[in-house]
């Protein structure tokens, strides 16, 4: 076995970014795969929270990569999400230095199907260790211009850095995103940002409801078939997006 290492990132916070990672995360793993999240955002963590995991956690990733504790140590499982294993990111910041990642990663490929890096916003260190230790890219972004180029700037550096499979999921689309005029539609958040788009992920109250609440995502909603869908297309299958 050897993890297929995503990055999950945006050019700006505030994106969805985390809340896409548990989702897609808990979808692979409901499809049989192993599936750990790590998270990098440090002193910004959310993935414990989303994932149901809140107050489990004894150590975190600073701590595995300063060798505080073995990896195994840190992990935790999504009581809400079968299948899905969790390393938080420490609620300081920390240092994220890209040998030490690309380094555990190594050790952690032999035991996963997929590992899913969280990074924090921006394109600091946490993202530059996620680019050494990652095979493919999900640009997170909203349907707004300061995200849009952002999130172009943010490709850039990727395929400069050598990255041919980013790919752009589209957060937080609803029946009314275009009518504002500050963005024409889907086209045009494709065009600015150079990217292939992959999923279109809609406004749902639903999927803010079991985010802030730590529950699992309700499987008769449109966001739960977006992030089926978007697992579904990783794992290589031909699926239509879910945008209605």
């Amino acid at each position: 076995m050897a993890a297929q290492i995503i990055m999950v990132a945006s050019g700006k916070g505030g994106t969805g970014k985390s809340t896409v990672s548990v989702l897609l995360g808990s979808r692979l793993a409901a499809a049989g795969k192993k599936v750990l999240l790590i998270e990098l955002d440090s002193g910004l963590r959310s993935v414990d929270i989303i994932a149901g995991a809140a107050g489990r956690t004894v150590y975190d990733i600073s701590d595995v990569l300063c060798g505080r504790c073995d990896w195994r140590k840190a992990i935790v499982e999504s009581p809400v999400y079968k299948g899905l294993s969790l390393i938080s990111a420490p609620y300081e910041r920390g240092n994220v230095q890209p040998q030490q990642l690309a380094k555990l990663t190594r050790k952690m490929a032999r035991h996963y199907d997929f590992i899913l890096v969280d990074t924090a916003a921006g394109l600091g260190a946490p993202f530059a260790a996620a680019m050494v230790v990652s095979q493919m890219a999900l640009l997170v972004l909203t349907p707004d211009p300061v995200a849009l180029r952002d999130g172009h700037i943010a490709a850039d550096v990727l395929f400069e850095g050598g990255f041919s499979n980013v790919r752009l999921v589209m957060n937080r689309v609803g029946p009314s995103t275009f009518d504002k005029g500050a963005v024409a539609d889907l086209d045009e958040c494709i065009d600015t940002v150079a990217v292939q788009l992959i999923a279109v992920i809609p406004e749902s109250a639903a999927l803010l409801k079991s985010t802030a609440a730590g529950e699992a995502l309700p499987e008769n909603t449109l966001a739960w078939r977006a992030f089926d869908n978007l697992a579904r297309r990783i794992l290589g299958q031909q699926v239509p997006l879910a945008v209605r």
